[in-house]
């Protein structure tokens, strides 16, 4: 003879019940069959609790119990489908909650996240996007991450992330010399538009970071890592500084300042030059420095070496003219 389940004392009951709302809430739709294996109890007991629910609330303003101070649920599909639709909430619903907005913005960090080869739980990123759209106190604008050119190289990493294998790529240099590098990948990166991945370069034997939209033909191999994130102590600087890095002297102003703070070297000074503030920063590159200062359009200059400015400004010259030949079309 088949043993019977034992009885639920009072507080068994209760916390069985404050385990059941919020199971019931995150599914719009169960049948009672699903809800009884998911908590591993008989089918009959879901019944008793769901009538036991419906008949439960917080007493309103005149302190005695209104239809819409209960718990209710869709009867129809309760009684004949054995399904289970909570179909107002009462008490629960009064917790704060997410606007719109802020939902949106927090489903589009998270896009961003799951975006990045080192974050594996995407099953749960995506949960949680789907329980801040149904909390939200209005429905998110719909938002998505721009797909870029280097998605393609994103997902190799990723793939090479998960499956604990090096990269091998070829990799446009300092001075535009392509070299074959193979690496363990650590981290992956993005300042401003751009993405840069932190590995393990075997080549080197140390850190190197590398952007994404210099790499080519990358291949997942299927040789193992040597080197793990916890194996290696990343600095917290994006860029750091090599021997043969190129020394500007760059004046900027003031508010500017921070947008620079990567490319500082350590305990450098700076003083003041009129209404603007002049800085040595290291650059790994002309091209490098030409990417910078376009970024900082007007609110920075090239000061020094003389290479340093006239390449910038051939920039300049260079992108003036193309402008001016696009508005003669």
């Amino acid at each position: 003879m088949a043993e019977r389940p034992r009885p639920l004392h009072a507080q068994d009951k209760l916390a069985f019940l404050l385990s059941l709302v919020p199971f019931l809430m995150d599914h719009d739709r169960i049948s009672v069959s699903e809800t009884a294996r998911h908590f591993g109890v008989p089918e009959e007991q879901i019944r008793d609790a769901v009538r036991l629910i419906a008949v439960s609330g917080v007493p309103g303003e005149t302190a005695s119990y209104q239809h819409g101070d209960l718990f209710d649920i869709a009867w129809d599909d309760f009684e004949e489908n054995d399904e289970i639709v909570l179909t107002n909430l009462v008490a629960i619903d009064d917790s704060p909650r997410f606007s719109a907005r802020e939902a949106a913005a927090l489903i589009a960090g998270l896009q961003y996240l799951s975006s990045l080869p080192e974050h594996g739980g995407r099953a749960a990123i995506a949960s949680l996007m789907s329980k801040l759209a149904r909390g939200a106190s209005g429905e998110p604008t719909g938002v998505a991450i721009e797909a870029s050119d280097v998605d393609e190289a994103l997902a190799l990493i990723r793939r090479s992330v998960e499956l604990g294998v090096q990269l091998r790529f070829g990799y446009r240099g300092l001075r535009g010399e392509r070299e074959e590098r193979r690496v363990d990948p650590l981290r992956v990166e993005s300042v401003d538009a751009d993405w840069y991945l932190r590995g393990w370069d075997h080549g080197r034997e140390a850190v190197r970071t590398f952007r994404l939209d210099r790499m080519s033909d990358l291949v997942v191999t299927d040789d193992p890592i040597r080197r793990r994130p916890a194996d290696v102590a990343l600095p917290d600087s994006l860029f750091e500084g090599s021997p043969d890095d190129l020394v500007v002297t760059v004046d900027v102003v003031p508010s500017a300042l921070p947008l620079l703070a990567d490319y500082i070297p350590e305990g450098s000074t700076t003083r003041a030059v009129g209404d603007r503030v002049r800085v040595t920063v290291r650059v790994s590159h002309y091209h490098g420095l030409k990417r910078l200062i376009t970024g900082l359009a007007g609110l920075a200059t090239v000061v020094e070496p003389p290479d340093a400015r006239r390449t910038v400004a051939e920039w300049a010259r260079a992108g003036a003219a193309r402008y001016g030949r696009e508005g003669e079309r």
